[in-house]
């Protein structure tokens, strides 16, 4: 029997409109609705169709997927998920990520079941961090800047680089993946109804000084505003959050006592060409390296002012130099924990695909962000026969 939940599930999770995916199979809109509330099946041929637009194979549909074997309350709530966006975003993505984001919570739980995850230390991160906001009377911008020094520290960043910035946000707990979220969102990040937090990246991002600063900025939702429901903030209310998000991010990539021992050597603090070895250090733009130099009184504002209009005279708001040649740094937890589960037979590949999940390495790259071919890496075995040349085989006999 055609199990309409799961057609609902997966269209959501892509985005898709009862209308939009009417379009694609050619059928109408009310059509789609029956499916999804069991009071028709699709014939042979739609199904096939559907397989081919959600990347499973046709017994995903007659089955419970996943997602309901697990039984469990809803995962995300919509209104919390923190958009780093120019753009208020509508209920339909909302609703399209918060899904996703259940899935990715039952893989998780899928591929960790058996083994021991150590205890995340961001939560006792935040949990520290809520304190000190709770008993502090001081400025709003000066909590801010102590929480991202507190941050740093408990995560063991080094005082004088980013180079592990990643590497750092995952092992306290963090769980951070790629995924296409679109031209408009740079990223967004939430903590599920079970305390697990998540960072999406977008994918679009060729700079690694702005996927960092992404990073540091949905560390600080993560961190100053939990359980916040932003989707109920008014306009000025959201510019006000991402502004706290944004100072949080400056503060932390960049230490206040190293960065002022290197603001000492800039002999033209209003030339952004002069910040290139600091950009190097930091892994940041040259935009965040004078915001933050502004931030600490190193720059005057009438400088900040001629700092910010070199960097549009030249281009850099744009395309700043380096921006090619810092390597991006990408997530590498999940991969891990995937490879050594695979590795230790706790988990099997083929079964996976074909008998738990009902569904193709394209689905999962999708899902996690994690490129097709590591998936497919783990599906050759001993068994598989090896192909050898004619010369080859005429050697050996």
């Amino acid at each position: 029997m055609f199990i309409g939940e799961n057609l609902t599930n997966l269209r959501i999770m892509h985005g898709y409109s009862r209308n939009q995916l009417s379009e694609k199979l050619g059928v109408t809109e009310q059509t789609i609705w029956q499916y999804e509330n069991g009071y028709t099946s699709p014939k042979i041929q739609i199904v096939n169709e559907l397989k081919r637009i959600f990347d499973v194979k046709s017994k995903y549909f007659y089955e419970k997927d996943m997602l309901l074997k697990s039984n469990r309350p809803t995962a995300v709530n919509v209104a919390n998920i923190a958009y780093r966006s120019k753009i208020l975003n509508t209920v339909s993505k909302s609703q399209s990520e918060a899904k996703h984001i259940e899935y990715l919570d039952v893989f998780i739980d899928y591929i960790t079941t058996k083994i021991n995850m150590p205890l995340l230390k961001i939560i006792q991160l935040r949990e520290k961090i809520i304190e000190y906001l709770s008993e502090s009377t001081e400025d709003r911008l000066i909590q801010i800047q102590k929480a991202a020094a507190i941050a740093r520290k408990l995560l063991d960043l080094p005082p004088d680089h980013n180079n592990n910035l990643l590497f750092a946000i995952e092992k306290s707990g963090i769980f951070v993946f790629e995924k296409a979220i679109g031209p408009d969102i740079d990223a967004y990040s939430l903590w599920t109804q079970e305390d697990r937090p998540y960072i999406i990246l977008g994918n679009l991002k060729y700079s690694a000084a702005r996927r960092n600063f992404d990073i540091a900025h949905e560390l600080g939702h993560l961190l100053l505003h939990y359980r916040l429901e932003f989707s109920n903030l008014s306009r000025q209310e959201h510019k006000n959050i991402e502004n706290e998000a944004n100072t949080f991010a400056c503060a932390f990539l960049i230490p206040e006592e190293e960065f002022s021992k290197d603001m000492k050597h800039i002999i033209r603090i209003t030339n952004p060409d002069s910040y290139l070895e600091l950009k190097k250090k930091w892994k940041t733009s040259l935009q965040v390296l004078g915001y933050r130099a502004a931030q600490l009184g190193l720059m005057p504002p009438k400088e900040h002012r001629n700092f910010y209009a070199a960097l549009h005279r030249k281009g850099y708001l744009k395309l700043e130099p380096l921006d090619q040649h810092i390597t991006v740094q990408k997530p590498m937890k999940m991969k891990s924990i995937i490879d050594l589960v695979v590795r230790k037979n706790i988990i099997d590949m083929r079964k996976m695909l074909d008998r738990d999940w009902k569904a193709n390495i394209e689905f999962f790259h999708k899902l996690t962000g994690i490129e097709f071919k590591f998936f497919n890496s783990y599906l050759v075995n001993e068994n598989d026969f090896e192909l050898i040349s004619v010369a080859d085989f005429t050697k050996k006999t």
